[in-house]
């Protein structure tokens, strides 16, 4: 955040992407990150927040072995955002937020051994931190309400939010109020549960906390604030320190760094800023829904994974110019599951992404434009679509070379129809007696014949009319 140490997640060695100013040396002085600041502003604008037209960095005293200088630089009296919500998808309800605030991010513990081992790799890293208003009633919400932020960093390309490699961690504070109680008026006293690292931590942590308060409510004693932990093995909250209060981190203006005025720097604008943000995931959303009427499972697909979505509209826009006669309905239902089944399945299998995808949109358009015309067989086309994945080949190259393309010449089928019903005497005998499966299975002998040229259809039709 204030020096050019590398960020890199991923680095296994401790101690390497580290300099004397993230370590707190004597004599260091801090310089402001600029582009972690833009990516802070574009988030809050992204969720109606208000840009603040001054804001500045504060010393936040206290004393751990993780944090090299004693202090932490923060934000405290003057953050960058002020205010904005966000709404629970599939719901009416909006999260409101406090503030969005920047921050260094402290060291690493490892405790190994009887030891604690400090790696300062991630010392110093932008941590962008969010603060809601006492909006969210259940462990659910406050999951989804995570989920949904996630998903708006990685659309805005501001972060990979990341939990498992700790690029995102949720942190929760729960306080429980009367059951006729007003909550603005009677919010009990509260407790926080740090360094949530999932979003089935998120949830479970906050149901052990709400029943772990009520219990102690209800025997008539006093829940104290503290900072409380998750236990994921024992799947409970731990006591780790009595809360601090404001006033016990000695707040005080940064002398080392300038205040930030926003509205001064031509690329902090609002009208310049809101220029580079792309379309949030609650918008194309509902956009998905009203124009593909896609149901709420592969919606969610879609939504979870930009890269995804943005392959499926070039696609669909391309099947509806190789297909034009064909309904635009059924080539969106059509499209929907090649992509949603079969590629993303084959992707699952190597362990890529859409990043990784050498299929243009347009030859995976093409390819199932085919499938509708009829002009190859859906069996066929999952070969196709595996060669093109491993290979990279336009689909009709593939399907030529392979001689793929269905035939429907009816006196070459009846032949072929005919000797499957002369070899096959026991499954003709059980159609006859009414066994539909049987015919599927005269079918499938038929197809594999033609090695799946055929159209399965006009092959069942010739099957029915000589039986």
């Amino acid at each position: 955040m204030f020096c050019d140490s590398l960020n890199d997640p991923d680095e296994k060695h401790p101690n390497v992407n580290i300099c004397p100013i993230c370590l707190g040396h004597p004599g260091t002085l801090p310089v402001i990150n600029k582009e972690a600041v833009k990516k802070v502003l574009k988030t809050g604008l992204a969720l109606n927040g208000e840009i603040a037209e001054y804001s500045e960095f504060s010393r936040k005293n206290y004393f751990y072995p993780d944090l090299p200088k004693g202090y932490q630089i923060s934000q405290y009296q003057y953050p960058l955002i002020r205010g904005g919500s966000l709404e629970i998808p599939f719901s009416d309800k909006k999260i409101r937020i406090t503030r969005i605030h920047i921050e260094e991010d402290t060291g690493r513990l490892i405790h190994e051994k009887g030891a604690s081992l400090v790696d300062f790799n991630r010392a110093g890293v932008p941590l962008m931190e969010l603060v809601t208003e006492p909006d969210i009633s259940l462990a659910q919400e406050a999951m989804q309400f995570a989920e949904e932020f996630q998903l708006l960093l990685r659309y805005l390309n501001v972060s990979d939010a990341d939990m498992e490699k700790g690029q995102m961690r949720v942190e929760v504070n729960i306080s429980l109020f009367p059951e006729d109680g007003k909550r603005s008026d009677l919010l009990g006293t509260k407790v926080e549960i740090k360094n949530l690292n999932s979003f089935r931590a998120v949830e479970r942590a906050i149901n052990y906390e709400i029943k772990r308060q009520a219990e102690i409510l209800e025997k008539g004693d006093k829940v104290r604030q503290e900072t409380r932990g998750w236990d994921e093995s024992k799947q409970k909250t731990v006591s780790q320190r009595f809360k601090e209060e404001s006033h016990d981190y000695r707040y005080f203006p940064e002398p080392d760094l300038p205040p930030i005025k926003p509205y001064e720097v031509e690329e902090f604008r609002p009208e310049n800023l809101q220029k580079e943000i792309p379309e949030p995931p609650w918008q194309k959303r509902e956009r998905f829904q009203k124009e593909y009427g896609l149901g709420k499972e592969t919606l969610e697909i879609f939504i979870g994974d930009k890269g995804l979505a943005d392959y499926f509209e070039k696609a669909r826009s391309e099947i509806l110019a190789l297909a034009d006669k064909e309904k635009p309905e059924v080539l969106t239902k059509l499209l929907v599951n090649y992509l949603t089944t079969d590629l993303q399945g084959i992707m699952k299998e190597k362990f890529a992404s859409v990043k990784d995808l050498f299929i243009k949109p347009e030859d995976f358009a093409e390819l199932v434009a085919m499938v509708a015309k009829n002009e190859i067989s859906s069996r066929a086309a999952k070969n196709v679509l595996r060669q093109m994945f491993e290979k990279g080949e336009d689909p009709h190259s593939i399907i030529k070379r392979e001689g793929l393309l269905q035939t429907s010449e009816t006196g070459e089928l009846e032949n072929i129809v005919k000797k499957i019903i002369e070899e096959n005497p026991k499954p003709v005998e059980d159609y006859k007696k009414g066994k539909e499966a049987a015919l599927q299975f005269l079918v499938g002998k038929a197809m594999s014949q033609t090695r799946g040229k055929a159209n399965p259809e006009i092959i069942q039709k010739i099957f029915k009319q000589i039986l």
